[in-house]
């Protein structure tokens, strides 16, 4: 069956609302990934049931189903750029065709019908005075989250307002430690509307992006109060958001609440026993304030993801005597070999010479159900394993336990399930691997007035103890703004429920609560890094722009309810 046969079953078989007709063009094992425009949702079904499942459940009127360029076979699999338009919008989408049938399927909403974005030749001819309303969204956390979807609902005419409790846009970056750089590339980190310029470095500097995060809020005119802190939300058929606001209380009567902290929550402080007596100085990584103060200090780092051995890197380089306390394994990935093997295909120079735009790597990477990336990500582990090898062994000479994530699928699954344990190496591993970080692995049993002990009774001595412990869920916000009561009605944030180290189960095969309805009405959550900010944006801002200009928007596969975390 030809890609176009394809479709034009599949376009009749939905008209006619034939359920089965739809499923039986896919393959027994198959995949249909919908963004908002069938579900209005964030969801993938599995299988022919779970086709059957979405159709019988979804019209959204679809039809002019078409490929927008010839489809491409290899491997017995031809894959094609399709597009289509529902009642409402106007779509795009990925398929994957074998010969059992469609094997994935992706379809997004790009776009509403009488909503477009006024880009290109719709462009206005003069800069209109925006006339101040009430905000229909308030967007909790002004970092790269905030601020792109903020982007996006201001180019959608929808009134909100980002609010950012620090001084100036960007300062959620500027206030970190000063070595923090980006771990990924460039190419993957652009922001929507307005890609770095072609002379960025290829790992951003903190400050170098807390300047052009500043400088897009002025430039994309993205309504942003600074040193305005949320204090409570309460929800009674709408939402009342106390902030406040350089001082003053302020309240805001939103129909919609996002909370866009990134990926995480507060910052996982231990409580260790003895902690209140030890006499030194202690922090969570969050509020390091860099290594010039601790020349000639003794130092122990809590931890062994990307921000232990940043700061136990620039501590290092400034004369500090410092030892990093590995608890459990990480997973360690080089950084040139992760733009080669790990993303180079998609964000790179290399893509975009042979016509990789970000756009096109982000659909590429989306028509990719969560269920099938571990299978794939296999061979590139096995890849990088070989490539490095040697790298590898030196760090083990050194005690450093390393991990390829609980079936061995690497980096991108240990972070989509729960985003832990892992660093992107730039440097740090050396200084493990040479002794000048100093390693001890093991479990912290208790503090003195002068030391971190061990569970096996070593004792290191410190000046400073620095917490690299992570982040706790984004639903501990909720809880604390909203009570613990809104907190359990949303459950989980993040992770696929993959069954593995602390993404626990059952599957649910998309982030959980994230980009898309939840439990409590009117609450969202919305971050990731930046290309999730970026490529997510679209979608979210798509929902709460219909339903601020009042159309309908059936959910398919509202998310239920597990313990959070």
């Amino acid at each position: 069956m030809t890609v176009d046969d394809w479709l034009a079953r599949f376009e009749s078989a939905l008209k006619a609302r034939d359920a089965d007709a739809v499923a039986a063009l896919f393959a027994p094992d198959s995949y249909w990934r919908d963004l908002v425009a069938f579900t209005w949702n964030v969801k993938t079904v599995e299988g022919r049931d779970g086709v059957t499942d979405l159709v019988k459940s979804c019209d959204p009127g679809a039809s002019g189903f078409r490929t927008t360029e010839p489809p491409a076979e290899a491997d017995g699999v031809t894959e094609a750029w399709i597009e289509f338009e529902t009642a409402l919008g106007r779509g795009k989408g990925h398929l994957r065709l074998t010969g059992e049938g469609a094997w994935t399927l992706l379809t997004t909403l790009e776009e509403l019908k009488g909503f477009e974005e006024p880009q290109r030749e719709r462009r206005p001819v003069y800069v209109e005075e925006e006339i101040a309303r009430d905000p229909f969204v308030v967007v909790i956390g002004g970092g790269q989250g905030g601020i792109a979807l903020g982007a996006r609902l201001r180019q959608l005419g929808v009134p909100a307002v980002v609010l950012e409790r620090h001084d100036r846009a960007g300062d959620s970056w500027r206030k970190r430690y000063k070595t923090l750089t980006l771990h990924d590339p460039v190419w993957y980190d652009h922001l929507p509307y307005l890609p770095f310029p072609d002379h960025w470095p290829v790992f951003s500097p903190k400050d170098k992006i807390a300047d052009w995060l500043e400088m897009y809020t002025r430039v994309m005119e993205i309504p942003y109060w600074t040193r305005s802190e949320v204090t409570s939300i309460s929800y009674d058929d709408g939402w009342t958001v106390t902030v406040d606001r350089d001082g003053e209380t302020v309240l805001l009567h939103p129909r919609h609440v996002v909370f866009a902290t990134g990926m995480a929550g507060k910052p996982n402080v231990p409580t260790f026993p003895g902690a209140d007596e030890f006499e030194g100085e202690q922090h969570h990584s969050s509020q390091h304030p860099g290594p010039d103060a601790y020349a000639g200090r003794k130092v122990v780092v809590i931890g062994a993801n990307n921000s232990a051995h940043d700061i136990s890197a620039a501590l290092v380089e400034h004369g500090a005597d410092v030892t990093m306390v590995q608890r459990s394994s990480t997973h360690v990935i080089k950084s040139e070999t992760l733009m080669d093997l790990g993303l180079g295909d998609l964000y790179s120079e290399r893509a975009l010479a042979a016509g990789v735009t970000t756009e096109r790597a982000d659909t590429l990477f989306a028509s990719l159900p969560h269920r099938v990336l571990p299978g794939l990500q296999l061979p590139v582990q096995q890849q990088v394993r070989e490539r490095d090898a040697e790298f590898y062994e030196r760090l083990a000479g050194a005690g450093f336990e390393v991990d390829w994530g609980d079936d061995g699928s690497g980096l991108v699954l240990k972070y989509l399930r729960r985003g832990s344990g892992y660093y992107i190496d730039v440097g740090a591993s050396e200084l493990v691997v040479n002794g000048s970080i100093k390693l001890a692995r093991g479990h912290v049993a208790r503090l003195t007035a002068n030391a971190v002990v061990l569970d096996d009774g070593r004792e290191l001595e410190a000046d400073l103890v620095v917490y690299a412990t992570g982040y706790g869920s984004m639903t501990g916000f909720v809880a604390d703004l909203g009570g613990e009561e809104m907190a359990a009605r949303v459950g989980k944030v993040w992770g696929l429920g993959s069954d593995t180290y602390l993404d626990p189960g059952p599957w649910e095969g998309e982030q959980r609560n994230m980009w898309k309805p939840t439990q409590q009405p009117g609450l969202w959550f919305h971050g990731g890094n930046l290309a999730q900010s970026r490529y997510f944006s679209r979608y979210l801002a798509l929902q709460l722009k219909a339903r601020f200009e009042g159309l309908p928007t059936p959910v398919h596969g509202l998310q239920e309810v597990h313990h959070r975390s």
